[in-house]
């Protein structure tokens, strides 16, 4: 009996390692484990941009591990990988794009070199949902008018965190000796509980597009005088997000089929002050913003890079990693409007950011860059691929 349980091990073995053939999951990875080892002889790493923005991508990777990332430890499956091991599997990846001659080639070396660990998704399956995010444009004032009436805000100096009853950290309002949680959306937009303290860094004419500029993060404004500023986010109210959509959907507000990026953006633009106000105030989250000199900063401090940096959650991917993703993409026409058609996609990725509604090992938010363009691909990006991480063997 125990020889016979012996040779069903094995034999389940064999398969574990078989893995995965171009992206079919073969056998379901081990419970509760985010990214287990794959074989991955079978896996062509085609990538669809060019080499300088990979580069740039990894570069930035490699300062942060050169910098506040350089003590750090993460766990891949089975095995503890430090910093420095990180940062030579980004050095070794490097050199080894610019050595290989061709996808057959490029993909023996890294399956020769390089463990590629899947992730398993939400519920096992090996498919993870891919959203996107893009860096918006507003139009804005430095000084507030009948027209640039909706400000961002700096992080105000009442803000500060606190421990919860379990040690984790919790942003609070200190008022006297006690904290207390700090002010909602609804807190700060309608009732102006923080107007006229100075805290305001920048003024703008849609209070729609605010909002989604606090979802999506990081953007440019446009002022009156043609010049183009960058904000990023630097802090939040520490409060949960929730999502607008589906509370609109349990509202009946909006259909299923109506719950796409524009027709969301087209109600909420169609209603009134008072309904909106009702609406966007679900989310209590809010974000506060700074000045930045280069294009959006990620969860590492670094810029996040068009096309190449991923968010993730944290706490189940590492931070910098190499990463693969492979999907389908919206195609755009000539004018840059969406077509019916979507296309299969492959290329290689930093996982350099993280996002509030980026939960789980299941989601991945790809950052497609900045303009219309990008604001159509990220807001119709909605697809189920894969995600695979390569570490130095």
């Amino acid at each position: 009996m125990k020889r016979r349980l012996a040779f069903f091990a094995l034999i389940l073995s064999l398969i574990a390692l078989i893995g995965c053939s171009r992206g079919v999951l073969r056998v379901a990875p081990p419970a509760g484990s985010a990214l287990f080892l794959i074989n991955s002889a079978e896996i062509e790493f085609a990538d669809d941009l060019d080499v300088d923005s990979l580069n740039l991508a990894i570069e930035r990777s490699l300062n942060y591990y050169d910098g506040p990332g350089r003590n750090n430890v993460y766990r891949l499956a089975d095995r503890l990988i430090g910093a420095r091991q990180m940062k030579e599997s980004l050095l070794d990846f490097r050199q080894m794009i610019k050595d290989s001659n061709g996808l057959a080639d490029r993909t023996k070396r890294l399956s020769n070199k390089f463990d590629i660990y899947r992730a398993a998704g939400q519920d096992g399956s090996g498919m993870v949902l891919f959203t996107g995010y893009y860096e918006p444009m507003l139009e804005g004032s430095l000084t507030p008018s009948e027209k640039y009436r909706y400000p961002l805000y700096r992080p105000p100096p009442d803000l500060v965190a606190g421990k919860t009853s379990k040690n984790e950290t919790k942003i609070e309002n200190l008022k006297g000796s006690e904290f207390v949680a700090y002010h909602s959306r609804k807190e700060i937009d309608v009732d102006k509980i923080l107007q006229g303290n100075g805290w305001e860094l920048i003024w703008v004419s849609d209070p729609v597009d605010l909002f989604f500029l606090h979802v999506q993060g990081s953007g440019k404004i446009r002022l009156e005088d043609g010049r183009m500023v960058t904000v990023s986010a630097t802090k939040s109210n520490g409060r949960a997000f929730r999502s607008i959509t589906r509370y609109m959907l349990d509202k009946g507000m909006i259909s299923a089929r109506d719950a796409s990026y524009y027709n969301v953006k087209r109600f909420l633009k169609s209603k009134n002050e008072q309904e909106l106000n009702a609406i966007l105030s679900h989310n209590e989250r809010y974000i506060f913003f700074r000045f930045v000199d280069k294009e959006p900063i990620g969860s590492l401090g670094e810029p996040v890079t068009s096309g190449r940096s991923i968010a993730t959650d944290p706490d189940v991917f590492p931070a910098g990693a190499l990463a693969f993703i492979r999907l389908r993409k919206p195609i755009l026409d000539q004018e840059g409007n969406l077509t019916a058609q979507r296309v299969s996609f492959s290329r290689f990725v930093l996982n350099q950011d993280r996002g509030a509604a980026i939960k789980g090992p299941g989601r991945v938010d790809l950052f497609c860059g900045f303009g219309a363009a990008a604001e159509s691909i990220a807001g119709s990006l909605k697809e189920k691929g894969e995600l695979y991480f390569l570490i130095k063997k």
